[in-house]
C-alpha cells in the first residue's frame, strides 16, 4: 500500500488538485473592515452606545444561526474535492471539455440544491479537481439564474407558472454564453495556467 504525499509536495504545480494557499486577511477584508468601522461610528454618532450594543447583539445571533451552514458547505466542498475523481472532472469540465463542459456545468447548476453556503463551497472544490473557469462560471450563474429550488419553492408560488417558464427559457443560454466568455478571458489573461 502506498503512502499518500505530503500535502505541501509539489504544491505549486499547477497540478488539478492543489490548493493555493489564502491569505487570512486580503484588500478585500481591509475594505469590509474599514466600512464596518465608519459605519459603527455613524451609528455611534447617532444612537450612542446602546444602537452599537443592540446591531452587534442582533449580529452575532445571526452569526450563530448561520456559522453551522457556512461550516456545512465548506465541508461539503472538501469533502467533494476528495470524493470526484480528477481525470473525469477535467476530462468532463476541463479546458478541452469544450461545449459539452459548458451544458454539464449549466446542468449541474440548475439542480444544485441550496443557498451560496452550498453552491460556492462546491464551486471552489471543482476548480480544484479539474474543472476549468468557464464550466465553473456556467454552474454558478446557471445556479443564480435557473436554480429549480429556489423556482419551485418560490418563484413558482409567487410569480405563476408562465412567468417561471419563462423566465427559465430566456435564462437558458446565458451561463453557456457566461461560461464561454469565462473561457475566453481567463485563457488571454492566464496562456500558463493559473497563477501561483
Amino acid at each position: 500500500m502506498n503512502d499518500p504525499a505530503p500535502a505541501d509536495e509539489d504544491a505549486d504545480d499547477g497540478e488539478p488538485g492543489t490548493r493555493r494557499k489564502r491569505k487570512p486577511i486580503g484588500w478585500s477584508m481591509i475594505f469590509i473592515g474599514v466600512l464596518v468601522a465608519v459605519s459603527a461610528t455613524l451609528v455611534y454618532r447617532r444612537d450612542g452606545i446602546d444602537g452599537v450594543l443592540e446591531i452587534l447583539t442582533h449580529d452575532l445571533w445571526l452569526f450563530g444561526g448561520i456559522l453551522p451552514r457556512v461550516l456545512a458547505g465548506c465541508l461539503l466542498g472538501a469533502f467533494i474535492a476528495e470524493i470526484l475523481p480528477h481525470e473525469k472532472v477535467s476530462r468532463s469540465l476541463g479546458p478541452a471539455s469544450g461545449l459539452k463542459g459548458l451544458l454539464i456545468g449549466t446542468a449541474f447548476g440548475a439542480i444544485l440544491p441550496g443557498g451560496p453556503f452550498t453552491a460556492y463551497p462546491v464551486a471552489s472544490a471543482l476548480l480544484t479537481v479539474g474543472a476549468d473557469f468557464g464550466a465553473t462560471i456556467a454552474m454558478v450563474v446557471s445556479w443564480t439564474l435557473i436554480g429549480y429550488g429556489r423556482a419551485v419553492a418560490w418563484e413558482l408560488p409567487i410569480m405563476g407558472v408562465d412567468f417561471t417558464m419563462w423566465r427559465i427559457v430566456i435564462s437558458l443560454p446565458l451561463p453557456v454564453l457566461a461560461g464561454a466568455l469565462g473561457r475566453f478571458v481567463y485563457v488571454r489573461m492566464y496562456p500558463k495556467g493559473a497563477p501561483p
